[in-house]
């Protein structure tokens, strides 16, 4: 076992997804070495993951990439309503508004955050991370197999091969990060313990180009669910139309019984299943790819072994449904790569690196079982659609829809009720904002108490202060007159101590610190004037007194009361770095 100390890179990540990506552009934008390498060619070849909620877009706007991934995105008001029809062309059964856009939900999305959402196939957003990455000084390495790793007390020894020419060769790093898939190698070598179930149902994709405006142009939308009886097998009892590309590039997805094998992917069976989909017998369509893919629910309880990592679908692994799935990826690599960043710069003890597993694992639980719950949660539409009891045909189901008898309206308000469950998949910002970490890396004040929820966890964000949430969105106004977010002060690799007008002992006492990665926002002062009150609002503390603010944008401290001396203000401020960084 090698115990050099001389480095090829600081930090060697595996995988170029969208955790690895993140894991790298953070890393390269902070000034760390990193080295990333693929066994691939090049990027995810397929779709895969197209929902970017809002909590990623914070990520992206944050490592300031927010307008190239906004133009090469489906706008969110595009993302529109989720259908429930028969076909494409057929008659609808009901419409859902989705993803924050409806009138009931849109203030709560604008209000919640300076991001909307939005819809990028994963593709695209593996592109644009990596390519600035690039531009930031990271090394990327295509056509490189991982094949094993020791580590030691001064850092990590990787064995790679160059699949083109089957050489094998060392990477010496300080740290390894795997974050390279569901079928992750790294975490298999470092005997990560996962719990769940892997495979439980199965589903068929096809990805076919097909211009289809007409059906979608006056009701746009990105996922169009096709209830008919020749689809209705599985959990979700339904076939899928979703676009990859408004409006002429689609995948149509339908489930199938892994018992009974893999289903009929020939030719011409899944030319029948698209037409069929689509309501239309002559569509003339390109099918670009035909796969299967299986819906797991499993999850690592620790995320770490000495000085090896790993993120995203290696460690938490389920369904698309949600759209969970890269914007937590995207945040895993996003919160790892600031504590490797302060460790590596000495800013911080190597225990904050412990604070990863603590903070991202309990995340990771969480999205995996809303992803499978989300699927679960169709029941109550495929008994109002009853397939395979005596509704086997379109004409069937439209009748039983269309009931004047009472039992019609008992169907029909059920199908109220499945719609309003199904909230908790396409309009829930309290999954995707409501985190809130417990670890060293946060210091809580012991006066707060337990948080109290006023309105549902799962469906609204609850913004606040308190240490381990996610510092809530306010408008603030700059020196040219133009809004910046609250989320636009902080950040950019920095701690970031927030005070009033009347916190200047907070000020003097950053001062005095005078620590390189410590930085201190005035608001109400020039630049960062809070002329709406916004942020007067919902800062939940005194003016004077103060918040420390992490790399990531979660409040790690909080101090609620008024501070005017300084000496005071330094003692409380030391003390909470100490905490957070050792």
């Amino acid at each position: 076992m090698t115990t050099s100390t001389s480095f090829d890179t600081d930090v060697l990540v595996i995988g170029t997804g969208p955790a690895g990506a993140t894991t790298a552009l953070a890393l390269a934008t902070y000034g760390v070495r990193v080295k990333m390498v693929t066994m691939f060619n090049w990027l995810a070849n397929s779709p895969r993951a197209h929902i970017t909620n809002q909590r990623a877009m914070e990520v992206v706007r944050d490592l300031g990439l927010e307008e190239e991934v906004v133009k090469a995105a489906t706008p969110w008001d595009q993302m529109g309503d989720t259908l429930f029809t028969t076909s494409l062309a057929g008659e609808e059964i009901a419409r859902m508004r989705t993803w924050g856009t409806g009138d009931k939900r849109k203030g709560d999305y604008i209000q919640g955050s300076p991001c909307t959402m939005l819809d990028l196939i994963q593709p695209e957003m593996e592109s644009i991370l990596l390519k600035h990455a690039a531009i930031r000084g990271a090394q990327l390495s295509f056509n490189t197999e991982y094949l094993s790793h020791v580590q030691d007390a001064e850092g990590v020894t990787a064995r790679m091969k160059d699949v083109l020419t089957g050489i094998e060769y060392e990477v010496r790093a300080k740290y390894l990060v795997g974050a390279d898939g569901a079928n992750s190698k790294v975490a298999k070598e470092i005997d990560l313990p996962i719990v769940g179930e892997m495979a439980r149902a199965g589903t068929a994709y096809v990805i076919f180009n097909a211009d289809l405006s007409k059906y979608v142009e006056h009701r746009p939308s990105i996922l169009q669910w096709i209830a008919t009886p020749e689809a209705g097998f599985g959990e979700i009892g339904m076939g899928l139309l979703r676009a990859i590309r408004p409006w002429d590039q689609w995948i149509a997805g339908w489930g199938f019984d892994i018992a009974k094998g893999a289903p009929d992917l020939s030719p011409e069976a899944v030319l029948e299943k698209i037409r069929l989909l689509v309501g239309d017998p002559n569509l003339e369509v390109q099918i670009e790819r035909m796969s299967t893919w299986y819906v797991n629910q499993a999850h690592a309880t620790e995320y770490s072994r000495g000085r090896v990592f790993c993120a995203g679908d290696a460690v938490h692994r389920h369904p698309p449904s949600s759209g969970l799935g890269s914007n937590t990826c995207m945040q895993d690599g996003f919160n790892l790569a600031w504590k490797l960043a302060y460790v590596l710069k000495g800013f911080a003890d190597p225990n904050l690196l412990e604070s990863y597993t603590a903070e991202r694992a309990p995340v990771g639980k969480q999205i995996v079982a809303r992803a499978n719950q989300s699927r679960k949660d169709y029941a109550l539409l495929k008994d109002c659609f009853n397939f395979g009891n005596g509704v086997d045909t379109i004409a069937k189901l439209l009748d039983r829809m269309r009931d004047p008898s009472p039992a019609g309206v008992e169907v029909r308000m059920n199908l109220q009720k499945a719609l309003e469950i199904k909230s908790r998949e396409f309009n829930a910002q309290g999954v995707e904002l409501n985190q809130r970490y417990q670890s060293s890396a946060v210091k809580p004040d012991p006066r707060d108490g337990v948080e109290l929820w006023t309105r549902d966890k799962e469906l609204y964000l609850q913004a606040t202060t308190r240490a381990g949430a996610k510092l809530p969105h306010a408008w603030l106004v700059d020196e040219t007159g133009h809004r910046i977010s609250t989320l636009d002060v902080v950040g950019k690799g920095q701690m970031t101590l927030i005070t009033g007008l009347a916190g200047q002992a907070w000020v003097a006492a950053a001062e005095s610190l005078n620590l390189p990665f410590l930085k201190t926002v005035v608001t109400g002062a020039k630049g960062t004037a809070d002329l709406y009150c916004d942020w007067q609002s919902v800062r939940e503390i005194h003016e004077a007194g103060a918040l420390l603010v992490r790399p990531d944008g979660y409040v790690a401290w909080r101090h609620s009361d008024a501070v005017w001396s300084t000496d005071e203000a330094a003692s409380e401020l030391q003390q909470a770095l100490q905490s957070v960084l050792g």
